[in-house]
């Protein structure tokens, strides 16, 4: 085969035994990502990109929750660096020198717990203050949805059982009002919080409030979905509302799937990059559905929480044109 204008150029064929190619497989992206400068968040039994927080890794593997894609250190390179594959496995090799980055450590396949809702404290005293005082939600807000028994303080001990950790646990039920969903947010006003999915919970069914309307307000997290209401109080009970706790769809779908008459959806997920990536694929999942009334609500700062505890006083209404 003949080609007419451009010289062909011929790219050098890169060798890698089956020994390279297995380490470069075998790399622990966590450390390797620390070396290389990127931030991790603790999530769970995972890691989360502070860059992209819908990325999650462990050992050598990797998950992008927004896209519902995952894979090795490998492809983990060539996806978020653009590397070519010689390019992706020399940089995982340690370059021409040939070192070898740790192998991440196998772990022991880990027997899948029953869903189970974290010990209650005896009082709620601490999540009130947590997230009356420190977040600014709404007390009438909190108390609709505590008395509902979707909101409650646990008490756990620490592994060493020298510490008893307080968390606000934000319940998500299924459409028999049993609980399948847990998220448990860290009451410190210090630092970064702690976020965690309770082990073996479905993420369908996570925090969520069924209204009457045909709207669907969509968050990542709780807090988010309470500060939303706490600016926009006038009438929210009519209204559905779901905390996805992360940007998975499950939740958002099953609302849909449970409640035909939700026709209007806005997606109110964070200002920033991840959200902005989530949001995108959200619209995409919802117009392969046939909806059609989807919109966009965008915090000015960088969540609704940020939001809620940077303005004077709440707004009544709330209006929106949805495209």
């Amino acid at each position: 085969m003949e080609f007419q204008g451009e010289e062909l150029v011929k790219i050098p064929y890169v060798h890698f035994t089956d020994i390279q190619k297995r380490q470069a497989g075998e790399v622990d992206l966590e450390q390797f990502l620390l070396r290389q400068g990127e931030k991790l968040i603790p999530c769970g039994h995972e890691k989360r990109l502070t860059s992209d927080h819908s990325v999650t890794v462990r050992g050598n593997r990797w998950y992008d929750h927004a896209e519902e894609k995952g894979g090795g250190p490998i492809s983990f390179m060539q996806k978020f660096y653009g590397l070519t594959y010689p390019e992706a496995v020399s940089q995982l090799l340690g370059g021409e020198q040939g070192r070898v980055c740790e192998p991440t450590v196998q772990q022991k396949q880990e027997e899948k717990k029953p869903f189970a809702l974290p010990p209650a404290s005896p009082n709620m005293r601490r999540m009130y203050a947590y997230l009356l005082q420190h977040r600014g939600i709404s007390r009438e807000v909190l108390d609709t949805f505590v008395h509902a028994k979707l909101i409650y303080e646990s008490a756990e001990l620490s592994k060493d059982g020298s510490r008893e950790h307080h968390n606000a646990v934000f319940i998500g039920k299924d459409e028999h009002g049993v609980a399948r969903h847990a998220h448990k947010r860290g009451l410190y006003t210090f630092g970064e919080g702690f976020k965690r999915n309770v082990s073996s919970c479905d993420p369908r069914y996570s925090f969520h409030h069924c209204g009457t309307s045909d709207r669907l307000y969509v968050f990542e997290a709780p807090v988010d979905l309470l500060s939303f209401v706490s600016i926009y109080p006038g009438g929210w009970r009519d209204h559905s509302y779901v905390a996805l706790c992360g940007v998975s769809k499950h939740a958002m779908l099953w609302m849909l799937e449970q409640n035909p008459t939700l026709q209007k959806i806005a997606l109110c997920l964070d200002n920033d990059a991840a959200g902005m990536k989530a949001t995108a694929r959200l619209v995409d999942t919802l117009q392969e559905k046939g909806y059609s009334q989807i919109g966009i609500l965008k915090p000015e700062h960088k969540d609704w929480n940020d939001d809620l505890t940077s303005q004077p006083e709440p707004t009544q209404n709330f209006s929106m044109e949805m495209g």
